[in-house]
């Protein structure tokens, strides 16, 4: 029986050129991967191109259905009219390649002008429900989204809802998201590895930050749980980003840690995180970035959530186990720590045999002796 399309279902034959829109941060825009794979193998012909954020260009930079990536600065940066002669190069990039269908991710109001003014054969966007005229004039379809607007559904499956809005229905094997490490990433990750006291070992990277820091744990768990895993054999490489607050965690981690762990925190590139997760033999983190290139990546391990709704933002993954409360029913409240403290209870209570009881599963089933 022939798969029931939309009445307006488009012919992805006729698609030359396609830009995927997706200005949000590091973690949104590689779930939003697999859009470009989908397009790409629904549309052969086609040239898939996609406009993100200047600062998360890693995330999709080498993907293998892209084409050409246009990058966004973010925020207002530098005198006004170097804003504005960017904005105009950017814009006329854009213009030139001509493109037959735009696929627009989010809310953010740019995509509904440049739906409008590149004047694609199709564009198709979430529908918004505040009911403002001029984002349904922009493009020629439009996707529900679930009633209420807080049902979770994954998030990748939830862009790929942009896609079957048009016709075009992803097979299971086409939805994960893809992360590409280059190769010069991969050498010098390893040259720095060795630097800080790697000998060829394997080893289990544990990230406990984030840009959020109400998702992070307490130095005392993530303490214990590098202390297991190293008792399992496996070295330990600590990661976080230069920012001040997660070093300040990884010294508290350091200071009640047993183990002597390979610091690489604040040395590292995205690309050159990403190449430390591939090499990894086992990951361990919170909701954040480096959860979702571990997942991309294919690594096993653990990711602890907290006030986030993991249902909607976990790992698109079945060998990266998502870690949670199980006596806290209000969560997942997407509160920025309980009353707005930045401390989420939820976390910091989450018992450490918990934690090292999932990672111990993930190391029995997916790794060999």
């Amino acid at each position: 029986m022939p798969a029931v399309q939309p009445p307006d279902a488009i012919d992805p034959a006729l698609v030359r050129r396609a830009l995927v829109i997706k200005l949000r941060h590091h973690g949104d825009v590689l779930l939003a991967s697999p859009v470009l794979s989908v397009l790409k193998n629904a549309a052969p012909q086609a040239e898939i191109d996609a406009l993100v954020y200047a600062d998360t260009a890693a995330m999709l930079r080498g993907h293998p259905a892209l084409a050409r990536l246009h990058l966004q600065p973010r925020g207002r940066k530098g005198a006004w009219y170097e804003r504005l002669g960017a904005e105009r190069a950017l814009f006329r990039a854009l213009r030139e390649r001509r493109y037959d269908l735009v696929v627009h991710l989010t809310d953010h109001p740019r995509g509904a002008w440049l739906a409008t003014v590149l004047r694609p054969r199709w564009s198709v966007a979430f529908v918004r429900y505040t009911g403002q005229w001029w984002w349904s004039r922009a493009f020629t379809h439009l996707a529900p989204q679930p009633m209420p607007v807080d049902v979770p559904r994954a998030t990748v499956e939830r862009h790929l809802d942009l896609l079957r809005r048009l016709g075009i229905h992803p097979a299971p094997a086409e939805r994960a998201p893809t992360l590409a490490v280059p190769d010069a990433a991969r050498e010098s990750v390893r040259a720095k590895l060795r630097q800080a006291g790697w000998q060829g070992e394997r080893y289990a990277l544990v990230h406990p930050g984030s840009r959020w820091m109400f998702k992070a744990w307490t130095p005392e768990g993530n303490a214990r749980v590098i202390d297991h895993v190293a008792s399992r054999g496996l070295a330990i490489v600590l990661t976080a980003a230069p920012d001040a607050r997660e070093q300040q965690l990884g010294d508290a981690i350091l200071r009640q840690s047993r183990t002597r762990c390979i610091d690489l925190r604040g040395q590292l590139s995205l690309e050159e995180l990403g190449a430390a997760i591939e090499q990894a033999t086992l990951f361990f983190g919170v909701d954040s970035v480096p959860m979702h290139m571990a997942a991309a990546l294919g690594i096993p391990g653990a990711a602890l959530f907290g006030p986030s709704q993991d249902l909607e933002w976990g790992p698109w993954s079945d060998k990266l186990r998502v870690v949670a409360s199980q006596v806290h029913p209000c969560r997942p409240c997407r509160i920025d720590g309980c009353g707005g403290s930045k401390r989420s209870d939820c976390l910091v209570t989450l018992p450490p045999a918990q934690v090292i009881a999932a990672l111990d599963e993930a190391l029995d089933r997916h790794v060999p002796r």
